[in-house]
């Protein structure tokens, strides 16, 4: 498949899962799309919080978080992809050893280096941590929304970072004036 133009470069954008979505990793999920090029593209599902918090993560990488509101932050699954792999999704962009730079604000870092700033309270002013990643390779995303797995719509810091994890869905939904409640599980093709 051809790489995505601009038109269709869907870096900083949601993707909302349809009713129809069967993959268990994916149903009533939201992705955040942090990379999308030719070579594939890279996602991080924003709403599904894990049953591990950051001062237990923490305490699994040998750091002290002392921030008592940020201690109990859930670590979210973020996709099926390296499970083991930390990222933290962030705001301001800063300067870590491992970031991709998404729009202006938005940092994706890989690194320890972050984690071990937030512990000192020196981090990132407004971080989602995830373990794991969705990924897909070359023309995969593309052909999963043109099978109406999923829609799109650029993507807020907000709902990333303010909105209450069960309202993610329908806030997402919202950006593009539709209630989730009105879609159909079944698509038509005129």
């Amino acid at each position: 498949m051809a790489a995505p133009d601009v038109a269709t470069n869907l870096t900083n954008h949601f993707l909302l899962a349809m009713p129809n979505m069967a993959d268990p990793n994916f149903g009533g999920a939201v992705v955040f799309i942090a990379e999308h090029s030719a070579k594939g593209a890279l996602g991080l599902v924003i709403n599904r919080p894990m049953e591990l918090d950051l001062q237990s993560l923490f305490e699994r990488i040998d750091l002290k978080l002392e921030i008592a509101p940020l201690a109990a932050s859930p670590v979210f699954f973020g996709g099926p992809v390296q499970t083991d792999r930390g990222f933290v999704l962030h705001q301001p962009l800063g300067t870590w050893n491992s970031t991709v730079s998404i729009g202006d604000s938005l940092g994706l870092t890989s690194s320890k280096d972050v984690l071990e700033a937030v512990a000192l309270g020196e981090g990132p002013s407004r971080l989602l941590v995830t373990l794991g990643y969705a990924g897909w390779g070359p023309g995969q995303l593309e052909d999963e929304i043109a099978r109406n797995a999923w829609l799109t719509v650029e993507a807020h810091p907000d709902v990333i970072f303010e909105t209450p994890v069960a309202q993610r869905l329908s806030r997402a939904y919202g950006l593009l004036g539709i209630d989730p409640a009105f879609l159909s599980s079944s698509a038509g093709h005129a």
